[in-house]
């Protein structure tokens, strides 16, 4: 693997769980707290962020921080001519958040410019983990999306399948196919009791996190009590079923470059809906992808 690609080999679903069971306490709210009752299927608790673009000054701390927690590739200058001459920065499989400016027109007509936070959505019915064939890709317990390069075999469902086109793919890997997207910290502070790098990098406050209701009742709470400020629309509340993810604004989120055509319902039934038209080859592929799958927990088991 070169310097440019993320180090993480080695990890699976149940490292990862051994590794929250150990977590600390901390003053902060920590993610144990986050777990959801058994038999309940409220994503009320799931740990989340509300992104206010009306408070980001377009610092890119967030993405130095992003890229110093998970070890990604420093290589870009985040700072040079800001903010006036910014170069347009990608999501990028080693490059996991992005902020950019982006102009649109107001309730009133104006153009602004608002600096835009990008990264996962970490959605709460995932269609990537429900496309991945072997397991790559997984819901962790405290509900973000994780992704295991040791069972990625590059077949970039993933990307096709992603609402908000967000996993990236290196394209120069070889035979050691990675996708990269935006982990939640959740190895590395999460499950230690630690805000998300971006979050804790934050000077403004245009980054909170906390439960997923509690960050909706307060978003809903500051429409309310500056409705000149805010559009009334969150959006992450109800785009794809909801994300994890809430951002709210006082530009149209369209207007932003937000993709405004996704549906509001969860998207993986959607996706069983398109296999179960084509019975064979949704068959064919569960019995090749099934059989990999198996031969990779017993792997995982043996270990």
């Amino acid at each position: 693997m070169n310097q440019h690609t993320p180090d993480m080999k080695g990890f699976s679903r149940r490292r990862f769980l051994q590794g929250v069971i150990g977590g600390t306490g901390l003053s902060v709210i920590t993610p144990s707290s986050f777990a959801k009752d058994p038999g309940k299927t409220s994503f009320a608790n799931t740990p989340s962020v509300l992104v206010d673009v009306t408070r980001c000054i377009g610092c890119r701390a967030c993405m130095r921080a992003c890229k110093n927690a998970n070890e990604l590739p420093d290589n870009t200058d985040l700072s040079e001519g800001f903010p006036i001459s910014w170069e347009h920065q990608e999501l990028r499989f080693d490059q996991w958040t992005v902020v950019n400016p982006s102009t649109g027109a107001n309730a009133n007509g104006d153009a602004v410019t608002r600096n835009i936070k990008s990264q996962c959505m970490h959605c709460l019915e995932p269609t990537c983990v429900s496309v991945c064939p072997v397991g790559a890709l997984t819901k962790s317990e405290l509900g973000p999306i994780l992704y295991n390069a040791d069972r990625c075999i590059g077949c970039r469902y993933c990307i096709m399948a992603c609402p908000f086109d967000i996993p990236k793919y290196e394209w120069h890997s070889g035979l050691s196919p990675v996708v990269g997207k935006c982990q939640f910290c959740t190895r590395n502070r999460l499950s230690q009791g630690r805000l998300p790098a971006c979050v804790e990098s934050c000077p403004t406050g245009a980054l909170k996190f906390g439960r997923r209701d509690s960050l909706l009742f307060e978003a809903k709470a500051r429409i309310d009590s500056y409705p000149d400020r805010y559009i009334n629309h969150i959006y992450g509340e109800k785009e794809a079923g909801g994300t994890a993810w809430l951002y709210m604004s006082d530009v149209p989120f369209e207007n932003l470059g937000f993709k405004s055509s996704v549906e509001t319902s969860p998207m993986p039934p959607l996706t069983w809906d398109v296999l179960s038209k084509i019975p064979i080859v949704a068959a064919a592929m569960a019995g090749l992808f099934g059989t990999l799958a198996w031969s990779l927990n017993r792997q995982e088991q043996s270990e």
